[in-house]
């Protein structure tokens, strides 16, 4: 658990759309669970607001440990103060001594598209 930062990569339609140096958070909720906040995307109209992915299930395997979690739904306010769904899938989460990669898709408000995000960082 803790603050993790590093490269964030969003793909858009099978095109980059964003590389950026971002800082994720990974709170502990139980033994074998664990929340991850994502910090905010994109910019102008085009920005996403921070979000969570609760309950993250844990699994250890010799030094590693794997999260999972199929979906996750929820809702933040924009910049314009306008509540938008999110729906978050085929998370995935490996730690390895302090590095976290992060993988996931994200459906967001009325977006037409799927994005796909691969996060890696260390712990700070």
């Amino acid at each position: 658990v803790g603050s993790y930062t590093g490269n964030e990569v969003v793909m858009v339609d099978n095109e980059e759309s964003s590389n950026d140096t971002k800082t994720y958070e990974i709170t502990k909720t139980s033994d074998m669970t664990v929340d991850m906040t994502v910090p905010e995307w994109g910019m102008g109209m085009m920005t996403i607001p921070s979000f969570s992915v609760k309950n993250i299930s844990l699994t250890k395997s010799g030094n590693s440990i794997t999260g999972k979690l199929a979906s996750y739904s929820g809702t933040v306010k924009n910049a314009k103060g306008e509540e938008k769904a999110y729906t978050v899938s085929d998370v995935t989460l490996m730690f390895s001594d302090k590095t976290v990669v992060a993988t996931y898709s994200l459906k967001y408000g009325n977006m037409p598209f799927l994005m796909m995000a691969t996060f890696t960082g260390n712990r700070k």
